[in-house]
């Protein structure tokens, strides 16, 4: 019998730490009492801001120097991103080399270049460069608060450091110091992890599909229960919820404001319940579950042909058409080299006529390509979710004797089953938000 399987009356957990982080080893047990959630909601960067003038780094930034971008605010930029040594190391320490110290400079340089982007009449006129700088603004702005704070930290322990150089050693600067340099380790972890790059899907809205799993009829009544949380989650959080299928037991809905899929990935999965049925006469607690699929919402395909892709023949129509039509290279025959997608046309008399027709229905077969390529990811990804909906394949169980909620993921206990079922999930989409950045950022340093 595993940790979440105890009757009522079993040991309790741990006591709470008021610094605790979700780990999946050891896990975490969050009361009610304790108030404070757990660390993340930290704004990620990735690859998306551009590059501050006169750095070092280079990786692609989120709009580029063409066509929407003034000539004045483009010259010199290349990109933004973080250095390997930003990665590297154990435990996310100070960091002896100074990276943290450049990396810090160039976050706020490059806030400080794209508020001054955002009061500029040139790009307030541009909707789109508009768009996009007020979008990586709103990504940079944690890291910013984050950068500035480690900056004090850092001038605070430079002139403790100073005076006790000067006046000798003094048992109050000492602790400034201490203070300091404590608070400088904390602030360059929770830079890392700001840095983290985001996953390119979380600002999608999302299509979330729930269906019983084990459990029978008490399978059903549960899934009716997970889409009145997840629902009501969605609205506690802005989203917008709009049903469409809900019947037998299944509910298909979507969540739709910007970063729904950010929210709501950490739900798709298996969700196990152990309660006592109400059909349930003689008291005994039943264990069942319902399966999560959520979706980020496939955005319309667009086809874009590189011309350098085409391969274009001519030759002269065959058939009925009359004699400029059998004399004049008229039909056109269009091959797309990278799909083998070959479409011919000569119906039209003129050779533009049976081009354009020829390059319409190549791009809607290119078209109907990349949708079932979409539709085939995307069953993939719920099949991956879902599972078989066994009892043992869960990333969360709801225990109701104990009125208890563990998401096996972090190791995280949460004693306020109640809350969460009326949908209260910010501590939980914290605490697996900060875990996501903290692995991504391990398999960044060892790559690095």
């Amino acid at each position: 019998m595993g940790a979440d399987d105890h009757v009522p009356g079993a040991a309790a957990p741990a006591p709470d730490h008021p610094r605790a982080r979700p780990r999946p080893a050891g896990g975490v047990d969050r009361r009610p009492q304790g108030g404070a959630g757990a660390a993340g909601g930290l704004g990620s960067l990735g690859r998306r801001f551009g590059r501050a003038r006169g750095g070092g780094l280079a990786h692609r930034p989120s709009f580029g120097c063409g066509g929407s971008r003034s000539r004045s605010s483009c010259s010199g930029r290349r990109g933004f991103a973080l250095p390997l040594g930003v990665l590297s190391g154990p435990g996310l320490g100070l960091n002896s080399d100074g990276v943290i110290d450049e990396l810090v400079s160039q976050i706020k340089t490059r806030f400080s270049e794209l508020q001054e982007e955002l009061s500029d009449p040139a790009v307030i006129g541009d909707r789109q460069h508009f768009a996009a700088a007020s979008r990586a603004y709103r990504e940079l702005e944690p890291a910013a608060r984050l950068a500035s704070e480690y900056r004090r930290a850092a001038d605070d322990a430079e002139g403790a450091r100073e005076l006790l150089a000067e006046d000798g050693d003094d048992s109050e600067l000492r602790a400034m110091l201490d203070s300091s340099r404590a608070r400088m380790a904390e602030l360059e972890d929770e830079i890392r992890l700001a840095m983290v790059e985001r996953d390119p899907n979380d600002d999608k809205n999302v299509i979330v599909e729930i269906r019983p799993g084990a459990g029978g009829d008490e399978a059903a009544l549960w899934a009716g229960d997970l889409y009145r949380m997840l629902t009501r989650y969605a609205e506690r959080r802005g989203f917008q919820v709009e049903p469409l299928s809900i019947g037998d037991g299944t509910y298909t809905f979507a969540v739709k404001g910007a970063g729904a899929y950010s929210v709501f990935k950490f739900e798709g999965g298996t969700h196990r319940v152990q309660r006592v049925p109400e059909t349930e006469s003689q008291g005994r607690i039943h264990t069942s579950t319902a399966t999560v699929a959520v979706l980020p919402e496939a955005e319309d395909v667009e086809v874009e042909i590189d011309p350098g892709d085409l391969q274009i023949d001519v030759y002269r129509s065959s058939g009925p058409g009359g004699q400029s039509v059998n004399t004049t290279d008229s039909a056109v025959r269009i091959t797309h080299k990278p799909s083998g997608i070959v479409v011919s046309m000569q119906d039209e008399k003129s050779q533009l006529q049976n081009r354009e027709r020829a390059m319409r229905v190549l791009r809607a077969r290119l078209y109907e390509r990349a949708r079932a390529e979409q539709q085939a990811a995307v069953a993939a990804s719920r099949a991956a979710q879902v599972g078989t909906g066994e009892r043992a394949e869960k990333i969360r169980t709801y225990n109701f004797p104990e009125r208890r909620v563990t998401d096996h993921r972090v190791g995280m206990r949460l004693h306020n089953l109640d809350a969460i079922l009326i949908g209260e999930l910010d501590e939980l989409t914290a605490a697996l938000q900060d875990d996501e950045k903290r692995r991504r950022l391990e398999e960044k340093a060892s790559v690095a």
